[in-house]
């Protein structure tokens, strides 16, 4: 793993697809006007090897693109 590649971590909120889940990622934005933090989430379709359930909290990395969708991958699973 080189340091370019990012690192986040979710929870996965769907695994009906194979091979593939769906992590939902959370960030706080500030406000550029009020200085109030704002909860900001992205949805991630990522490459799920390890068979994650709903609700596991996962660390996943940014890889090249394995499908259309598909641009991450998840590096560990921590139920």
């Amino acid at each position: 793993m080189s340091n370019k590649n990012k690192i986040l971590y979710g929870y996965v909120i769907s695994n009906k697809m194979n091979k593939t889940a769906t992590v939902i990622v959370s960030r706080l934005v500030k406000h550029s006007k009020y200085g109030k933090f704002i909860k900001r989430t992205t949805k991630l379709h990522v490459h799920d090897i390890y068979n994650s359930n709903i609700g596991d909290k996962v660390c996943i990395i940014e890889c090249k693109p394995i499908s259309k969708t598909k641009s991450w991958k998840i590096i560990k699973n921590n139920n």
